[in-house]
């Protein structure tokens, strides 16, 4: 690969969610500080949401890290589950052993009793679900119906949902209006600015160990805004591609030609003016180069 190439310790802009590649931009820091304020507050239900590729799961991971021992999370990345494989799930995370109680009443009233159990100790229980908007309509309603396990003072269980923007719309739904009046944050992720991607471009290098020059000239870091709409998942997928093109032609430095192989390599890349044009640049040029060979013979034999 390219990183000794570039004296680099790490890809810089791997896909894997690592929490040392958290950037604190302006949208995904207040992001940050809303879960943990809500969650050092006891609030029961809080809600994340953004657009596909925005770093949900990034944030979540990132929140894992930042909670202390006072705190046991219970995290579900694959929501997919019916009811009872969901109850399951969380009772095995929070130390339990589900296949002991294959009643579900009983599974409930074990999982009531673990969680007064950790509050005595003075733990904090947090459930945290990634791609929530996956949740079938029965499992959106066991986490909700989850949240009733209570002392007469205190929450139990704190849940987090992190979706993309279906989950607003499937939450508006009449039918889930329990649910969402128990919703007391809600934080939609922003998409990044222009400004923020020097930033990020900056972070995601500096922790992957170059330290010393600017990798991305401007024009090419202008055309992977464009080209990504300022979505942290694409501006990762370009950039990685980038820095393997620059690699490939002995370039120490990505300019706008190494993005634009970039771009058109990547289906995910939005479109843009440049490389809608360009087939048809090249087949003009063809076409008066053709010309002018036509022509400069008809000369010759006239």
């Amino acid at each position: 690969m390219y990183q000794e190439f570039f004296q680099l310790q790490t890809l810089p802009f791997s896909l894997t969610p690592n929490p040392s590649f958290f950037c604190q931009l302006k949208g995904h820091q207040e992001a940050l500080t809303t879960l943990q304020f809500c969650i050092k507050s006891g609030e029961g239900f809080i809600k994340i949401v953004g657009e596909v590729g925005s770093g949900k799961t990034l944030l979540c991971r990132k929140l894992l890290e930042s909670l202390d021992n006072n705190y046991v999370t219970a995290y579900i990345p694959n929501p997919d589950l019916s009811p009872v494989e969901l109850r399951k799930a969380f009772a095995r995370e929070i130390g339990l052993d589900p296949t002991i109680w294959q009643d579900q009443h009983e599974l409930l009233t074990i999982i009531n009793q673990r969680l007064i159990e950790l509050h005595k100790e003075g733990k904090k229980v947090v459930l945290l679900v990634d791609e929530a908007q996956a949740l079938s309509d029965e499992s959106l309603e066991t986490v909700r119906l989850l949240t009733n396990l209570e002392t007469e003072s205190t929450k139990l269980l704190q849940v987090v949902l992190f979706g993309q923007p279906e989950l607003d719309e499937r939450i508006n739904n009449p039918k889930f209006r329990q649910l969402k009046q128990r919703i007391t944050f809600s934080y939609m992720l922003p998409l990044m600015k222009r400004e923020d991607l020097d930033v990020y471009m900056y972070h995601r290098l500096a922790v992957a160990g170059n330290t010393h020059r600017t990798l991305f000239t401007k024009k090419a870091l202008n055309l992977l805004y464009n080209s990504s709409r300022g979505i942290p998942r694409i501006v990762n997928i370009l950039s990685h591609k980038a820095l393997l093109v620059a690699y490939g032609r002995g370039n120490k430095t990505i300019d706008y030609k190494d993005m634009r192989l970039a771009i058109r390599d990547t289906a995910a890349a939005a479109s843009t003016k440049l490389n809608t044009l360009l087939p048809i640049t090249i087949g003009v040029c063809f076409s008066l180069l053709m010309m002018g060979i036509i022509i400069y013979l008809t000369g010759i034999i006239t």
